[in-house]
């Protein structure tokens, strides 16, 4: 393969994504505009993700999800996913709530869900005429992206994920406008995102007691900063590089 492929891997992404069906082109936005008004109409959503307003009805959520767990569950992932998908800022509150109404592990499992289905319609949607709209969004930052991901997409986009170096936002669709593949972008999303996830959830699992000191998110953004939580995601991250290191070690053996 020449070196000059991935530069046309763009090209090559937009025709084949031209030669569908009009319909299921649109269909990522029409996915995004629903499960924005369901989001922020139905569940109003702006006035019940903070602290302030989980501390008040904490009570009256542990017994409904208690009461209704699947449909609270499918609720919970459906709205992390329009979260998500709109990038709203809501992703921290969302992820301690979902550890403290669900647990460590259940709370995990349907963050992650969300995230990944949320972060699934950007991608498709930015294959779209819409992705027009998102580019201009990203502006110049989008070509700091541009040699990691055609370069080597998978790692690039494990390290991405595992520690914050852009927004998530811009993270979900860079990889549509440099070519990367579906399959990688889905497997390094959820490997990527599944140890803070743990993390975040882990702390917000013991929540109660935290609301109880009146803490505010400020405060417990400091807490998810302390050594014992950032290091394991600083060491995958650097794991994940190690591929890529290894590439070019071998590349320079050779050459």
């Amino acid at each position: 393969m020449s070196r000059d492929a991935p530069e046309d891997a763009p090209a090559a992404a937009e025709a084949g994504t031209k030669s569908r069906p009009l319909w299921l082109r649109l269909l990522p936005l029409a996915l995004l505009l629903g499960g924005g008004a369901v989001l922020l109409f139905a569940f109003d959503v702006g006035s019940l993700v903070n602290l302030e307003s989980l501390r008040e009805n904490k009570t009256w959520l542990s017994e409904q999800v208690a009461a209704n767990l699947p449909l609270a569950a499918l609720v919970f992932a459906l709205a992390y996913a329009g979260s998500t998908a709109l990038s709203l800022p809501a992703g921290l509150i969302l992820t301690l709530i979902g550890g403290f109404l669900f647990g460590t592990l259940l709370g995990s499992l349907l963050v992650a869900t969300g995230a990944t289905l949320g972060a699934v319609a950007v991608f498709l949607a930015a294959r779209t005429a819409f992705g027009d709209v998102l580019r201009r969004r990203a502006g110049p930052l989008l070509r700091k992206l541009q040699d990691g991901l055609q370069q080597d997409a998978l790692s690039y986009l494990l390290v991405l994920r595992l520690i914050p170096l852009f927004p998530f936002w811009l993270v979900n669709i860079a990889p549509a406008f440099f070519g990367v593949s579906l399959r990688i972008y889905v497997v390094a999303t959820v490997i990527g995102i599944f140890p803070a996830t743990v993390i975040y959830c882990s702390i917000g699992a013991g929540l109660g007691a935290l609301l109880e000191e009146n803490l505010s998110l400020e405060s417990l953004g400091r807490v998810i900063l302390e050594p014992q939580y950032i290091l394991p995601l600083v060491g995958l991250a650097l794991l994940s590089l190690l591929p890529v290191g290894y590439r070019r070690w071998k590349n320079r053996q050779q050459s």
